[in-house]
């Protein structure tokens, strides 16, 4: 994709968040999804690890390489015209500024990064290691000339016993990350408790992202809560395997 497209989608993109709120921008994994969500009317899409992983035979959690994603993600990006954000998990081992590279040239404008390291044992970030790795993230995307949208994700809340008990140590990541040039936060695993959903959207500027499913959540409570961006992660794609199911099931020999 030429340099002009992909700014003119960064730039859509900034601007999709300020006019939608929340923002709903379905989960796709191949050109065939991506090409539905965009005909169903949606203005931008996200590319999850996950459902991606599932579609080439591979596992989560940086089962691919950065080159075999971009791979993946270049043939979706351009198979549509609207802005693609893609999931780029803990950054595949790679620094800042080549995450950035590789992003762009394939016409990506958008991306999440998590502080699970998945090429290091899947330990986590430290608080400042991580709005560090996003820090050179924003720089690296400025440097570019893209402004490239950072959804800054934590997996606090997941990994925690009680994640009531981890709301302020998650308060803390979500406002480094913001501090460091993050344009929404991620805090995944509360999409069903409004508490932590309120508390977390009522501490920070940006925009807070939630995973939701297409069928089970209710889009105005999110609205409700302050939610200002809707992704899917792996849920469209389960629900639309539940769907499949049903529909070849009276079939099945």
């Amino acid at each position: 994709m030429d340099f002009r497209t992909t700014v003119e989608r960064a730039q859509r993109l900034k601007q999709l968040h300020a006019e939608y709120r929340p923002l709903v921008l379905p989960t796709v994994w191949d050109v065939w999804s991506a090409r539905t969500a965009v005909d169903a009317g949606f203005p931008a899409l996200t590319v999850g690890s996950h459902p991606l992983a599932d579609s080439r035979g591979a596992d989560d959690h940086e089962g691919q390489t950065f080159e075999e994603v971009l791979a993946a993600v270049r043939r979706i990006i351009a198979a549509v015209d609207v802005p693609v954000s893609v999931d780029l998990e803990s950054g595949y081992g790679q620094q800042p500024a080549d995450l950035i590279a590789g992003l762009t040239e394939a016409g990506g404008v958008g991306l999440n990064v998590e502080d699970t390291v998945h090429s290091d044992g899947g330990r986590m970030r430290t608080t400042q290691e991580h709005a560090s790795y996003i820090a050179g993230l924003r720089a690296a995307a400025d440097d570019a000339g893209v402004p490239v949208w950072i959804n800054g994700r934590t997996d606090l809340f997941q990994n925690a016993d009680d994640a009531s008990a981890a709301l302020d140590e998650a308060i803390e990541r979500l406002l480094a990350m913001e501090r460091s040039g993050a344009d929404s936060v991620y805090p995944v695993s509360i999409q069903d408790d409004d508490e932590l959903l309120a508390a977390v959207t009522g501490a920070v500027a940006v925009p807070v992202n939630t995973t939701a499913h297409p069928v089970k959540h209710d889009l105005e409570r999110f609205r409700r809560l302050g939610v200002r961006r809707i992704t899917y992660g792996p849920l469209l794609q389960f629900a639309m395997t539940d769907a499949m199911k049903d529909v070849l099931a009276p079939w099945a020999p």
